[in-house]
């Protein structure tokens, strides 16, 4: 039979595959895949050979050797184009793997990758059934061998872990209703998870503690005396919460509560062993601290009901704000009427307020805060953010003002509340977003989900048990370092209950409540929403998250004044600064001053060789002069302020002030008050007349200079004691305050720079008290020397004068500009224009004299002529007069020098005869004539014979009588 067919098939292929060749309608032959060949239908091995190209239609078949498996298509048909189907597909022997791995018992295996039967390359996924655990690898991958890379798994049962709760079904705060079922949903996501408790399955046995202490208390007794045992607790509302923490500690339970607010519960040392995902009441303050701190206020007033979650709350902000450097001016509490508390606020002018009250009570105190006008542009209200939306609207017969009234007091409020939705639309933990949660937990709920009591507290539910099972895994990695597991807690094992609390105390992560961490008492860390009411209606203005310290702000706040109101009155500080006209004023005539100084100064340098100018000791002059100018330089400094210059300027401007007028009035009193303190030395000392006259003719200058340079250096001395041990520095004198006109909440406090330092009354007792002293001497001694006149310094007359301008001006300025200080224009102009006038009256008395005798008189002309002549400068009639009376005073000594050798005569005869003769008196003076080698000074009558006045009186003393004239100085050698 089959040779027949081989025959016919032979037969049908003759008129194609004949001799002709130019049909080449079909398929070239192709190779076979690799560890395989082709079934040719109908073709002997040879036919196949000899055949080139199979006719349209024609189909062939892959086959592989042994146990390989044919991977790809196995049959191959030609087509009319000449090619052979699936072409893009190859064909390839690979071996197989065993049938075993597909499938898993108490689990599933998810094949990948595999045709008819699992072969190389093809790869299994395995996972187990809810309540197993995979032991094993998760997944297997078939190698070139044909043997899986990793064995089987198999799926074990999970340990199971009990968590005891308490659900609030009904009662004060029927919580549990949404709380429960977002617990379960916890649970299941938390059990699916293989990176979480892999070895483990939490399950939940929880009852209906009605928000009772009571009915807690026989829950929690059957939670802990029968079996299994619970590693952990979970209540519900604060009242409960604070009865198991308080009593799990002595079974070394954690306790871990997603509806506690109160903050009594996180004393440690009361309640160890307790954590909560829902934030304490306090949670509030960081938030409202950190509004303190955006709007810069220091200084905020609290008013509270008095309740122990409103004072512990109120303590903890107190602690806050005190961290922060704000201070809580004023605290006012009230039971039931806020009536006296709210009138407090108000007499102590406070502006920032923080009310923490229920909110019956806060229509109470805003209907207070109305009559007493306590809101507007100038005030801040912090409250609590759960009241109702409309709650200032509702109508409360305990109260007595209108809608309008109570809209109008309670505008611009600001409330903080705990977000206990996360509000970013990111996924945490359970790989959910928080819209996502809430769909899932709606569906779950039934119709009305609205209306179920705790779902706002939901997702801190949800988060708790996550934040269980975290702990949980973490501990056991830990246990598993020492050995032990998880089951093998009791209530006697406090090793595994510490490991479990610091497990817990260390959670962080993003819920779907937002992100999940605990501070050093157990609290949950969490956003807080910031609202303000804006034309009756609450705006989302911001979100604090207190765990990283971020506000995410809207910028949308509005304020009825346009901007945050100050928590005080605001004082704005300005200077008092010295009026700009007059120190212009001011300084132009020191200006001049300084430039008629240095023309006083060269015309003096310039005339020194004139001998009237030498007469007046140049050198000393030119002194006064610098020192003139040095004073003057003083005015400039003396009125620069914060007007002119930078703050770290003022010290150096100090110190300029201090040493120009110091070293400037050393100069020019000083040189002033050497040549009067000289003349006083010299003239008027009432015996020794003989000596002063030798004083008067033997001046040295060195020694007026060195005088100069002793009061010069004691300045020096002094201020640079002063500047080292304490220098000038800026200092701020502080006015009263003054209200500005109009209707603006702020008051001005001038100020006042000042140049001091820490002894500056020390410092200017000791300057005041020396210059004091000289200048009271240096009149003194111009009194003293104002009938005097000598050669050697013919200006002191003029020097006299100017003293006395100088220190009549220096003794009344000083104590005047010490009680004017305060008052910048008047302290300036009066220092000032003292300086100005003593500078000038100095120079124009000591050098406008001699400018005009030289001008007028032409004197240096005539002195330079009367040189060449007669070798000296004697010129003016003071020099004509000394002449003469030396000349005079010369004859007179020859005549004297003869009567003594008449008198030497007559002593003679007196001794030779045993007896003395008393001679007439006759018009001789009281003065005592020396011998002839000293002077001369007799009073006498022009005209008549001076013998006559040189009677020898008894022994050998001088005859004396009265000669009518004036006096006459004679010296001789």
């Amino acid at each position: 039979m089959c040779s027949s067919i081989t025959l016919l098939f032979a037969l049908w292929l003759t008129p194609v595959f004949g001799s002709s060749q130019s049909n080449t309608t079909g398929c070239h032959i192709i190779h076979p895949p690799r560890d395989g060949g082709i079934r040719y239908r109908g073709l002997t091995l040879s036919q196949v050979k000899a055949v080139e190209v199979l006719p349209v239609d024609y189909e062939i078949e892959f086959v592989c050797r042994g146990e390989l498996e044919i991977s790809g298509p196995k049959v191959r048909k030609c087509q009319r184009n000449g090619t052979w189907t699936d072409m893009d597909k190859p064909s390839r022997c690979l071996h197989t793997c065993s049938r075993m791995h597909l499938k898993l018992e108490n689990g599933r295996a998810d094949v990948r990758e595999m045709g008819r039967v699992p072969m190389e390359g093809t790869s299994v996924q395995f996972a187990c059934d809810p309540g197993f655990l995979l032991v094993g690898s998760s997944h297997s991958l078939c190698t070139k061998s044909g043997k899986w890379d990793h064995p089987k798994p198999i799926c074990q049962g999970k340990r199971a872990l009990h968590v005891g709760a308490l659900f609030p079904m009904s009662g004060g705060w029927p919580g549990g209703q949404a709380c429960q079922p977002a617990a379960q949903m916890a649970l299941e996501d938390v059990n699916n998870r293989r990176d979480i408790l892999p070895e483990y399955e939490l399950r939940l046995i929880h009852h209906d503690s009605q928000c009772d202490p009571g009915q807690a208390t026989r829950y929690l007794y059957e939670l802990l005396y029968n079996d299994p045992i619970k590693i952990m607790l979970m209540p519900g509302c604060s009242s409960v919460s604070t009865l198991v923490a308080e009593a799990a500690r002595m079974w070394h339970l954690i306790v871990l509560s997603y509806g506690s607010s109160s903050p009594a519960l996180s004393n440690r040392q009361r309640f160890p062993t307790f954590f909560r995902t829902h934030p304490s009441a306090t949670l509030h303050n960081p938030t409202r601290v950190q509004l303190f701190k955006k709007w810069g206020w220091t200084k905020i007033a609290t008013i509270q009901q008095t309740t122990e979650v409103f004072t512990s709350t109120l303590d903890d902000l107190e602690e806050r704000v005190k961290e922060a450097g704000i201070e809580i001016t004023f605290r006012q509490s009230f039971f039931s009427d806020p009536v006296i508390p709210v009138k407090n606020l108000k007499r102590q002018d406070a502006r920032i307020i923080v009310g923490l009250f229920y909110e019956t009570e806060a229509r109470k105190v805003f209907c207070e805060v109305y009559k007493e006008r306590l809101f507007g542009k100038k005030y801040v209200w912090f409250l609590i953010g759960w009241y109702a939306d409309n709650w200032f609207k509702i109508p409360d017969p305990a109260i007595n003002c209108t809608v309008e009234e109570m809209t109008q007091a309670v505008e611009g409020h600001v409330t903080t509340e705990i977000v206990m939705l996360n509000p970013e639309n990111t996924r945490g933990i359970s790989n959910m977003t928080s819209q996502e949660f809430m769909e899932k937990l709606e569906k779950r709920l039934g119709e009305n989900p609205e209306m179920t009591g705790g779902l706002q507290e939901a997702p801190l539910a949800y988060d708790a048990i996550w934040a269980l099972a975290l702990a949980l895994n973490k501990t056991a990695y830990e246990l598993s370092k020492k050995g032990k597991r998880l089951e093998d807690f009791n209530y006697n094992n406090k090793m595994i209950s510490e490991e479990i609390y610091r497990a817990m105390n260390s959670s962080s992560f993003d819920g779907v409540s937002g992100h999940v961490v605990f501070d050093a008492s157990g609290s949950r860390m969490a956003w807080t929403l910031i609202e303000q009411l804006q034309g009756g209606v609450y705006k989302k203005i911001g979100y604090y998250d207190s765990t990283k310290d971020n506000l995410s702000w809207y910028n949308n706040d509005k304020w009825i004044g346009g901007s945050p109101p100050a928590d005080h009155t605001k004082v704005i500080i300005t200077f008092r600064y010295v009026s700009q006209k007059l120190f212009i004023s001011i300084s132009v005539l020191a200006g001049l001053g300084i430039l008629l100084g240095f023309v006083c100064l060269s015309f003096n340098i310039y005339n020194s060789h004139v001998r009237y100018i030498q007469n007046s000791q140049p050198h000393l002059n030119d002194m006064t002069a610098a020192g003139c100018i040095l004073s003057l330089a003083a005015v400039f400094p003396l009125g620069l302020d914060g007007r002119h210059i930078e703050t770290w300027h003022f010290p150096l401007v100090c110190q300029a002030r201090l040493w120009l007028l110091g070293l400037g009035f050393s100069l020019a009193y000083g040189s002033m008050f050497t040549k009067i303190w000289w003349i006083h030395t010299a003239f008027t000392k009432k015996e020794d007349k003989k000596e002063r006259r030798k004083l008067s003719q033997t001046l040295e200058p060195w020694k007026l200079y060195t005088t100069v340079s002793l009061l010069l250096g004691l300045d020096v001395i002094t201020l640079g004691i002063w500047q080292i041990v304490d220098p000038l520095q800026r200092s701020i004198e502080e006015f009263t305050k003054e209200e500005p006109r109009g209707d603006l909440d702020v008051l001005i406090l001038p100020q006042l720079e000042h140049c001091s330092s820490l002894k500056m009354n020390t410092w200017l007792g000791i300057v005041y008290g020396s210059k004091g002293l000289l200048l009271l001497l240096g009149i003194f001694l111009a009194y003293e020397t104002k009938s005097v006149s000598t050669e050697k310094i013919n200006d002191h007359r003029a020097v006299g004068m100017a003293i006395y301008n100088v220190a009549v001006l220096c003794l009344i300025t000083a104590p005047v500009t010490m009680i004017l200080s305060s008052q910048q224009d008047a302290s300036f102009a009066f220092s000032s224009l003292a300086i100005v006038f003593s500078a000038y009256i100095t120079l124009v008395v000591l050098f406008v004299p001699k400018m005009r005798r030289l001008i007028t008189r032409g004197e240096w002309q005539s002195e330079q002529q009367d040189t060449l002549k007669t070798g000296s400068s004697t010129n003016n009639n003071e020099e004509e007069k000394s002449r003469l009376l030396e000349r005079e005073n010369q004859e007179l000594g020859r005549i004297i020098a003869e009567k003594e050798e008449r008198v030497m005569e007559l002593r003679q005869q007196l001794r030779s005869r045993r007896r003395p003769s008393v001679p007439a008196r006759e018009n001789c003076s009281d003065n005592h004539f020396p011998n002839s080698s000293g002077a001369v000074s007799s009073l006498y009558q022009p005209g008549l014979p001076l013998a006559r006045c040189l009677v020898a009186e008894g022994g050998d003393k001088l005859g004396r009588n009265s000669c009518d004239g004036s006096r006459v100085h004679l010296l001789y050698k």
